[in-house]
């Protein structure tokens, strides 16, 4: 169920990055870590890793990483809900 949860909390995670990144936010214009300050590729890649090492630990015994997906799912709405909102 943990591991069912977690998938479901990726897929989320993924929608709101993908809302944040088409937002055309300003902050995204600053953020270097991709060639032409593009991040799209970068942060989706670093959100995969995320999702995967959460998934993997979850299916092996470990549902303490569920509860830390959790945690970083939330912040992650909470950021998404501040920028897409203009709050930041």
């Amino acid at each position: 169920m943990a591991l069912i949860v977690t998938f479901l909390l990726g897929i989320g995670n993924f929608a709101m990055h993908k809302a944040v990144l088409e937002s055309g936010h300003r902050l995204l214009g600053q953020f270097a870590l991709a060639p032409g300050g593009k991040p799209r590729r970068v942060t989706l890649l670093v959100e995969f890793i995320i999702l995967l090492a959460a998934m993997l630990g979850t299916a092996n015994g470990l549902p303490g990483l569920a509860l830390g997906y959790l945690l970083y799912s939330l912040a992650n709405g909470l950021s998404a809900w501040l920028i897409l909102t203009g709050r930041v």
